[in-house]
């Protein structure tokens, strides 16, 4: 697995929307903290200011906007500003020539998992986390900071986690993969599908049934994609849908719980990271160790 180098005030870096669209206002603080508090030359993507529909400009702009940052030497991270849909649609012609001859951080969560796992496919590390449309968010702070340690090279403490009865203890050691669990099956069998043999996956969703949620479990199960796996850390899956006229009977982590029942791996429930205020980074590709006891768990890097 290829790990960037670690930034350093003064590198370059770029910000793309390779996603949704977004409007340009919104990403004044983000660019503001990436330039004067962390001291870095940022390029700005044209799919900054495009629109096309729900897209931030045509398939064809937003992959050359990533492209050209993936290509440039003196780049060192590329953030997506946001995510939102629109990577399925561009993923499988970029070119990683360049991203492999000079690594560098891609930074994103939710739809931008589908570029976390074609770097990770292709032996690329890279950070799930936080991006600039969101950097000035009100109750952000750890977040961002959460990113900037892994950035800097300032890498964190364990992330702990508390006691939670649907925990099953154990200890596991291997590659941290996954983000979001609707990009992650719908990945299954494409060019973004990853390898779960011995992995630690991490999932985290937002705005889906708990019919859906149990559905694309299901399908990692019956893929046999879960019973490859050396551990499994459930971050938050916020906002599920209800459905009022035929209910479920469970709630999102009790329908995760049920689906794994069957293997013996170490299981963590309530990780601070996905679609919340407190969204820690997780480097994706970085092998980690994952101790879940009767008291709690930890992530460990």
């Amino acid at each position: 697995m290829l790990f960037p180098p670690f930034l350093r005030p003064g590198d370059t870096v770029g910000v793309v929307s390779p996603a949704s669209r977004v409007p340009y206002a919104e990403l004044t603080e983000g660019l503001r903290i990436l330039r004067d508090d962390w001291q870095l030359q940022v390029i700005e993507g044209d799919s900054l200011h495009a629109v096309d529909g729900p897209f931030a400009g045509s398939d064809d702009l937003r992959r050359s906007d990533l492209q050209r940052l993936f290509n440039d030497p003196s780049v060192r991270a590329v953030f997506a500003s946001r995510g939102g849909y629109g990577c399925y649609r561009i993923a499988d012609d970029l070119d990683l020539t360049g991203l492999i001859q000079h690594p560098k951080w891609l930074v994103g969560f939710s739809d931008i998992t589908v570029l976390l796992s074609l770097l990770y496919r292709n032996g690329l590390a890279s950070l799930h986390g936080i991006m600039p449309r969101q950097f000035g968010g009100v109750d952000r702070a750890e977040s961002l900071e959460s990113l900037r340690q892994w950035l800097f090279g300032a890498l964190p403490e364990p992330y702990t986690v508390a006691a939670y009865p649907l925990n099953r203890v154990g200890h596991a050691t291997g590659p941290l993969i996954g983000g979001n669990l609707t990009m992650l099956i719908n990945s299954i069998d494409t060019p973004t599908d990853i390898e779960y043999n011995g992995a630690v996956l991490f999932i985290e969703d937002i705005d889906e049934t708990l019919f859906s949620l149990d559905r694309m479990m299901r399908q990692l199960q019956r893929s046999g994609r879960l019973a490859k796996l050396g551990g499994l850390v459930v971050g938050q899956f916020t906002d599920m849908r209800l459905n009022l006229s035929l209910p479920f009977g469970r709630d999102a982590y009790e329908i995760i719980a049920d689906v794994v029942a069957g293997y013996d791996y170490p299981v963590l429930f309530g990780l601070s990271a996905g679609h919340v205020d407190h969204n820690l980074t997780l480097p994706i590709g970085r092998t980690v160790q994952l101790d879940v006891s009767a008291g709690g768990g930890r992530v460990i890097f």
